[in-house]
């Protein structure tokens, strides 16, 4: 078993200071699920995409993104030293429901271990020796392509969960909805002081921005199909779970949908089920 000192990524820093649109910006561009916090030089804080997430999807203010201060989101970070196992890394990150660690050393900040980390090194040290069965989640968040995205978005939040699988008329999965998808469509209409619906083909109403959650905001006036993922990444029950947490890797996604063997989807597997699987591995 290796160490967090092996594995850790320097990690990605904002300032304190920084907005909303300024933090969801770098975590899109940069293609990060987290972003480290500084004040006066000195890492204090972490913005993991989950957080930035539910903050957006429940924020119901009418402000722009670039009138949120980051001090409204961001969290205290745990750190673990760099000679701390992986396993117990990852036994961590599940006690405290979080994705990432700082590493440090001599109570200097060394690094970043993200859930990510540990996934690919789980796929490199352990293939062949766990399935896909064994760790995927049988249940899994559902509804019809043609929802409002406020309701999308109120099942995210009520069953706390950062994706959502969709399905047309006829029952068959069809897109996917992840925090992913809200993020770009909160920068597109985030920062309008008014957004246009066009919903009623014969009247156009323009309202202020009030968010993802609200029935007159452009949660309301979106439908999720217009923003999902059309492509649903699977693997088959009995894979092998390294081969899901690779494919997950190659994707730049956190979760994949699991097939039975009549190409059905019934349960997701994701990178904490990775995680869990190895907290227990020697």
């Amino acid at each position: 078993m290796k160490y967090a000192k092996d594995i850790l990524n320097s990690p990605r820093t904002i300032k304190y200071e920084s907005t909303l649109a300024d933090i969801l910006k770098k975590i899109l561009d940069e293609k990060k699920s987290r972003i480290l916090v500084t004040e006066n030089g000195k890492i204090t804080g972490i913005v993991s995409e989950k957080d930035l997430g539910f903050f957006l999807l429940t924020d119901k203010s009418e402000r722009k993104l670039d009138e949120i201060p980051l001090s409204e989101i961001f969290k205290k970070i745990i750190s673990v030293d760099e000679k701390t196992e992986l396993n117990e890394c990852a036994q961590i990150m599940l006690k405290n429901g979080i994705g990432s660690l700082v590493v440090s050393s001599n109570d200097e900040v060394v690094g970043i271990l993200t859930k990510t980390d540990l996934v690919r090194y789980f796929t490199k040290s352990y293939s062949g020796e766990k399935t896909v069965g064994e760790y995927m989640s049988p249940y899994y968040a559902w509804q019809y392509a043609d929802t409002s995205l406020y309701k999308i978005v109120q099942k995210m939040v009520d069953e706390k969960i950062s994706r959502v699988i969709l399905r047309d008329d006829q029952e068959n999965p069809v897109g996917i909805v992840t925090f992913r998808d809200l993020f770009n469509l909160a920068l597109k209409l985030g920062e309008q002081e008014d957004v246009l619906d066009n919903t009623d083909p014969v009247i156009s109403v323009i309202f202020p921005r009030k968010g993802f959650v609200s029935e007159t905001g452009f949660g309301g006036s979106t439908k999720a199909h217009e923003i999902m993922s059309k492509n649903i990444v699977s693997v088959d029950y009995d894979d092998d779970l390294a081969k899901a947490g690779k494919t997950m890797l190659d994707e730049h996604i956190n979760g994949i949908g699991v097939l039975s063997g009549h190409g059905n989807i019934i349960g997701v597997v994701s990178k904490t089920d990775i995680i869990k699987a190895l907290a227990f591995m020697k």
